[in-house]
């Protein structure tokens, strides 16, 4: 992909026609004019107004930040809007996205078994290659056992809603993920939130009195929007003082930390089992699609019979589970990808804090880039798609308002001249 400089005079405006940009895929639904009046006992309710007014705004300025839709496979470089462009905020870390190797295990799969099962694991749907997938990831992670589900999503869901219940309690960092925060919900534990990334707010909560039977801890390996990694060791002591169990979400862990991108566990050196609940993401360094747990063989034997997200969900299809086990299979032949991860990461961090960039609290491939107002981030990252960048917004709920931020994302298959052209944009933005 060519990447030419555009001047700060020429970014003034915008130069090139992104369809999405103005909404353009909600048929001039958003049209001038147009007002909302929801009432609390409508369909959408009151909360849809906020939602409504914001993405008409947007559109009216062509500055509508999401579903830019891709016209070919992702990679460094995507072809999106009929633009040629620089993927900046894409979750293939490990740049396996249209590995040849990959695409042949897809192909050859869908050969064999088709496009789908059609039909849930406990029933019709398991294929002989599910169990020999989920054997891999059970060997990657260093557990007895591991299960797949449809998303990393479903994974936290069936695996807290499947073994805990109203006489538990979670105590779970303030900044885990909202899958995680859906499961708690779901399963009616008592939840108590700790400071983000603070033992002894960890502590604090824990010593509270509880008639809980049970008590888990929950955390995230690296934390999605922040990009810096969970306090492992401290909340493993945690655990062993106070008796509980520990969930780590490795979904932006796994293929990025350790020496071999195996994770958290191996970023700290500390042994996977003193961990009683592994779960992830396929759809990340992975590329693929669906999540894990990976635990002992009698929870998950336990949770093929009781969790309801495997149990009334259809089975991966053959051509993601193929994609899983071909993946796993080059991380291990190429442990090279994960210090190349790194390295970009630290290089455009370094390059963005020297611009005066807020990254915040970033050590990983997730690198934030904190501008706190909504409508300077909507519109940040438009002037960013005149350079052909793309570099997602997140606002408001994902993150407290005020918070506002575009997150970066580096992978192994990004150049040095692909980081340094992102720098030179924010170099001419900044001014």
């Amino acid at each position: 992909m060519k990447l030419p400089l555009i001047s700060q005079e020429e970014i003034a405006t915008p130069l090139k026609s992104f369809p999405s940009s103005s909404g353009q895929m909600f048929r001039n639904y958003f049209s001038q004019g147009r007002s909302w009046n929801f009432k609390k006992t409508d369909l959408l309710d009151t909360r849809a107004r906020r939602i409504f007014e914001t993405t008409a705004l947007a559109c009216a300025v062509d500055a509508y930040p999401y579903h830019m839709p891709l016209q070919a496979k992702a990679g460094p470089c995507v072809t999106a809007d009929g633009q040629q462009m620089l993927m900046m905020s894409s979750y293939d870390y490990l740049g396996l996205i249209g590995d040849p190797r990959i695409d042949k295990a897809a192909i050859d799969a869908v050969k064999r078994y088709g496009t789908s099962t059609s039909g849930a694991r406990l029933l019709t749907g398991t294929l002989d290659i599910h169990g020999e997938m989920e054997a891999d990831l059970a060997a990657f992670k260093g557990t007895e056992d591991a299960l797949t589900f449809s998303s990393g999503y479903m994974a936290n869901l069936g695996v807290i809603y499947g073994l805990f219940g109203p006489s538990d309690r979670v105590i779970i960092d303030e900044l885990c993920h909202r899958s995680l925060h859906d499961a708690c919900r779901m399963a009616g534990v008592q939840v108590q939130r700790f400071r983000h990334n603070d033992p002894q707010s960890a502590r604090d909560e824990l010593k509270k009195s509880t008639t809980a039977n049970r008590t888990l801890i929950i955390s995230d390996g690296v934390f999605s929007m922040d990009g810096d990694i969970c306090c492992l060791p401290e909340l493993i002591a945690l655990k062993k003082e106070f008796g509980c169990f520990l969930l780590m979400d490795e979904a932006h862990a796994s293929g990025v930390l350790g020496a071999t991108g195996r994770g958290t566990d191996e970023h700290f050196s500390i042994e996977t089992g003193d961990i009683d609940i592994w779960t992830g993401s396929l759809a990340k360094s992975i590329p693929a699609s669906g999540g894990f747990a990976a635990v002992s063989q009698e929870v998950a034997i336990f949770l093929q019979h009781s969790s309801s997200p495997y149990i009334f969900s259809a089975a991966m299809a053959a051509s993601s589970v193929a994609a899983i086990s071909k993946g796993l299979e080059i991380l291990k032949e190429e442990p090279e990808r994960v210090l190349c991860i790194k390295r970009n990461g630290d290089f455009l961090r370094a390059g963005l804090q020297s611009l005066g960039y807020d990254t915040g609290l970033s050590e990983t491939a997730v690198i934030p880039v904190i501008l706190k107002d909504e409508a300077t981030t909507a519109f940040f990252a438009r002037k960013l798609r005149n350079y052909g960048i793309i570099a997602a917004p997140v606002m408001f709920p994902a993150v407290a308002q005020g918070a506002a931020r575009l997150r970066l994302c580096v992978t192994a298959a990004h150049t040095l001249e692909h980081l340094e052209f992102v720098l030179d944009a924010f170099r001419q933005l900044a001014n």
